[in-house]
């Protein structure tokens, strides 16, 4: 079983930028496809980028220009690069595989607020 763990949220004015990171235990990392998630209060998770093996990356419309996700698999870890951030992307982020393949981590919170 892989553990995962969130990094690097927090508290961020409108226009600002975060970086996550996604710390991954064990060797599974590397040979899977990584994504991102995020959960609103009162709203669904949803997934917002997801990056192959070989580090070709998709994005949700919602954040397509101004979020970056990328991933290191020397160091079991992926990232998610996030500028241009508005209130609408206030959400405990998460990752995991696309299909959800491994237990949750507990999230990194990012609120956007002036």
């Amino acid at each position: 079983q892989v553990q995962l763990v969130e990094s690097g949220g927090g508290l961020v004015q409108p226009g600002g930028s975060l970086r996550l990171s996604c710390a991954a235990s064990g060797r599974f990392f590397s040979y899977n496809t990584m994504a991102w998630f995020r959960q609103a209060p009162g709203k669904q998770r949803e997934l917002v980028a997801w990056i192959s093996a070989r580090g070709s990356t998709n994005y949700t419309a919602s954040v397509m220009g101004r979020f970056t996700i990328s991933r290191d698999n020397a160091k079991n870890t992926m990232y998610l690069q996030m500028n241009s951030l508005n209130a609408g992307d206030t959400a405990v982020y998460y990752c995991n595989t696309p299909s959800i393949a491994w237990d949750w981590g507990q999230g990194t919170q990012v609120t956007v607020s002036s």
